[in-house]
Formats: C-alpha cells, sequence, structure tokens
C-alpha cells in the first residue's frame, strides 16, 4: 500500500547534469510516468536530498527554484549553487548523475508574474537568477514586454547562464536589456548603483528581486529610488527547512462540518479543488492543520511561514497570522494569507484555494 508521503511526493529521474559554472550544476528531470508536473515561472521543487551514513543524515529537505520555462522546454530544470557548509548543494554538485531518481513535492511558491506589468525589472544575483531566469524567458516569449535584467556575481567566472543570457541579449535586444554587476569590478553592489541601471518606470512597472538577503534590501532600496511602485516589487526568499515536508498529517477523526462548534469555533467555507466544504474552525488552531484534520487535501510544504506553498486567499472574515516570511505587501492587500500561519480572528470566515 503507497504510503501517505509517497502520495505527496513523485519520483523523478535525472536525465542530465549540467555544469554552468565552477559551483553551480542544472538537474534536469523527466516528468513523473503518472503525469506532467506542470509550473509556473518563478516557482520551486522541494527535493528530498540523500543523507549520507557518515554523518549520521538520513536526508535533507531543500527548495530549489526551477531554471525550466514551462512552453518552452519539455523538462524540468533545477540549478543548484554550492553554499559554504551547505550540505544538500554540496551533495547534489558532487553525486547528482544521470538515472538518479530523487523525490520531490509538486511545484510551490508565489515568486511569479501576478501583476500585469508593462515593463519588466529583474534583479539577482548568484543563485538567484534561477527562478528569474524561467521568469525572463517566458516573457520573451509570451509577451511583448520590456524587460530589464541587473544581475550581480563575484566576478566573471561565477555567471550563471553567462552563454544563454548573452543569446538572449541578441535575439530580444529591442526589448532585453541585462548588465551584469560583478563585485571584482565594481565592489558589492549599492542601492544607488543598481538604481542607476533600472530604467524610468511607468505606472505599471513591476520588479522582482531574488538573491542573498543584503543584496535584496539593496535592490528593494534601488528600485525606490527608480521610482518603482513600492506595491509592484516582489522579492523571494528561502529559509531552511525544519520539519519533514515529506510526511503528510493524516489527522485526527473527521470532525463534524457546518455551523460553529460548542466551544466557539469560528465557521469557514472553504473552496479546495473545486469542492465547497464548511468546516468549524476552532480558534487555537492554524486553518492547515484544521483542515488536514478533516481529511482535506490542503496545499502545503514547509509548515513553518517560508514557503507560500499554502497560500489561499481570504474572501470573507479576518485572520491573525502567526509568522510571514514570503508574502510581499501586493498580496497582502489582495487578501492572500498562509493557511500554515493563520487563526481566524472573525466567527464566519470564506476562503479560496487557487
Amino acid at each position: 500500500m503507497e504510503s501517505p508521503a509517497a502520495a505527496r511526493s513523485h519520483p523523478l529521474e535525472i536525465i542530465d547534469v549540467i555544469e554552468e559554472t565552477p559551483d553551480a550544476v542544472s538537474l534536469v528531470f523527466a516528468h513523473p510516468t503518472e503525469g506532467r508536473l506542470d509550473h509556473t515561472p518563478g516557482q520551486f521543487l522541494t527535493l528530498r536530498v540523500p543523507g549520507t551514513p557518515e554523518d549520521g543524515t538520513r536526508w535533507a529537505p531543500r527548495c530549489y527554484s526551477l531554471s525550466s520555462t514551462p512552453g518552452i522546454d519539455d523538462h524540468l530544470k533545477v540549478t543548484v549553487k554550492r553554499t559554504a557548509g551547505g550540505y544538500a548543494s554540496n551533495w547534489l554538485c558532487d553525486n547528482a548523475k544521470q538515472g538518479m531518481i530523487l523525490e520531490s513535492l509538486a511545484p510551490g511558491g508565489r515568486f511569479t508574474v501576478r501583476d500585469a506589468p508593462d515593463r519588466l525589472v529583474l534583479a539577482a544575483a548568484g543563485s538567484g537568477i534561477t527562478p528569474v531566469m524561467s521568469i525572463l524567458r517566458d516573457a520573451l516569449a509570451a509577451s511583448t514586454t520590456p524587460v530589464t535584467l541587473v544581475y550581480a556575481n563575484r566576478d566573471r567566472s561565477s555567471i550563471i547562464f553567462a552563454a544563454a543570457l548573452a543569446e538572449l541579449q541578441e535575439s530580444h535586444g529591442d526589448r532585453f536589456t541585462v548588465t551584469h554587476w560583478l563585485e571584482s569590478e565594481r565592489g558589492l553592489p549599492t542601492a544607488a548603483g543598481l538604481a542607476r541601471l533600472m530604467p524610468a518606470p511607468t505606472a505599471a512597472t513591476s520588479a522582482y528581486l531574488c538573491g542573498p538577503a543584503g543584496f535584496m534590501d539593496a535592490a528593494t532600496e534601488a528600485a525606490a529610488l527608480a521610482g518603482i511602485d513600492g506595491a509592484r516589487v516582489h522579492r523571494e526568499a528561502f529559509a531552511s527547512l525544519t520539519g519533514d515536508p515529506f510526511a503528510v498529517d493524516t489527522g485526527a477523526a473527521a470532525a463534524p462540518t457546518g455551523g460553529a462548534s460548542s466551544d466557539g469555533a469560528a465557521t469557514v467555507v472553504v473552496d479546495l479543488n473545486g469542492a465547497t466544504t464548511i468546516v468549524a474552525w476552532p480558534r487555537e488552531q492554524v486553518l492547515l492543520d484544521t483542515l488536514l484534520d478533516r481529511g482535506l487535501d490542503a496545499p502545503y510544504v514547509c509548515r513553518e511561514g517560508n514557503c507560500g506553498g499554502c497560500a489561499f486567499t481570504l474572501r470573507r472574515g479576518e485572520v491573525h497570522m502567526l509568522v510571514n516570511d514570503t508574502l510581499d505587501d501586493h498580496e497582502l492587500r489582495n487578501g492572500v494569507r498562509l493557511a500554515c500561519q493563520s487563526l481566524p480572528r472573525a466567527d464566519e470566515l470564506e476562503v479560496e484555494f487557487d
């Protein structure tokens, strides 16, 4: 009998390993035999990286952005850069090979273009180019939107996708500009310096930023200096997962649904997977646990407020989020919340999962 964990995860076979730079590789996966794993440009895969008996590590869950672009690439591809002291990234760079099978959760994440920009500004540093590359290629192939990319690295040898970016600039030079910021030549990126590389914005210019926290802070300030509306500036960030996202909480026995319970629970109308269910939501239990306890297949990855895998739209009522390390101001204003961190603060609520 298939385990609950296996039901959530997918075995992905590595069909190619591409050395992008001396310290970064791309892993190309075939889609699982049970069907394609569709993703939106900017999303990530959560991989279960094997451990080693020597250090007592059984496995490690890690999120890696997809650099492949739907509609252009036939296969899934993630790009992994070594990090100092990073077990999973070093293991993959040293050991991943053709024919190896890794378990993966379905694509997740909300670092996706969703605000209909008429000009796109992308800023990346190091391996932050991975989701940005997927977004960039999609924008150039599927729209006429002008795109500006500012990409920071230590030196020229550390530029991931250098050849591909040069080809894109040559073929789309009328509306795509890429500027490389090399620390070996300019020092660390500064807000003022990055701002000078960004175009004069329109009211509908959007910026998407990905890289180390210090870089994204500088790029966020740069976007403000350049005049880009702060509500249209989006950041991607990953935190280390401490739990087991591959485990499935099978939940307790299903509780009665419909109407508030005798202990004063709130009532929430849940639109999930095309079905509507009315659930009693205990005041001190996060929404995700409430839904899983009742046997509802709510989406999630980290359960820690870091990844956005459990995001939903609050249509009615009010919630309090305990932690939010992933949703930006634009999403919050549009009612997006995290199920793994939301407690009810109204008697009646209505939520919808995309």
